[in-house]
């Protein structure tokens, strides 16, 4: 028969090995938890970004219909149903989260939502400033589907 002693021993080592294994256990649901967490986030993200390629095409098309509506409006009267038409499309892609950037002559350039394509002489006051937008930028669920494309001023040399 076990002697006490051996018998606190082996129960100590059990008690270790119990606390081993509830540990473990419990690290193992933590990173469940969290892998869910982040799982969820992704799939979210997915969803939220999976109609970026077809809405990064459609804005051609609206590029498009502000030419044709440009030269239509020179050379006379423009057909209020072509406007009904962009406005449709706006709406469209605006319920789906997309937003115009709003850019102003005279806004602060910013590399992260402008793309200079251009630049005019100007005075020092208004170096780094927006002269002119060239093309409308767009902005998916706070993210920059494509940046406006500007004008910006630099210093005029003398």
């Amino acid at each position: 028969m076990p002697k006490e002693k051996d018998l606190k021993e082996d129960i100590e080592k059990l008690k270790g090995e119990c606390e081993e294994y509830l540990n473990g256990w419990k690290r193992a649901k933590a990173d469940l938890a969290n892998y869910k967490k982040d799982e969820l986030k992704r799939l979210e993200e997915l969803v939220r970004f999976a109609n970026e390629d077809i809405i990064r095409d459609l804005l051609n098309i609206l590029d498009s219909f502000d030419l044709a509506l440009q030269a239509m409006e020179k050379s006379g009267e423009v057909e209020k149903g072509v406007y009904l038409i962009q406005n449709q499309l706006e709406d469209l892609l605006r319920r789906r989260g997309l937003e115009k950037m709003d850019v102003q002559e005279g806004q602060l350039f910013d590399p992260s939502m402008h793309e200079a394509v251009m630049v005019t002489d100007g005075p020092d006051e208004k170096e780094g400033l927006i002269a002119e937008e060239i093309e409308k930028g767009y902005v998916l669920n706070g993210k920059v589907m494509r940046p406006a494309k500007v004008k910006v001023y630099k210093h005029q040399e003398k």
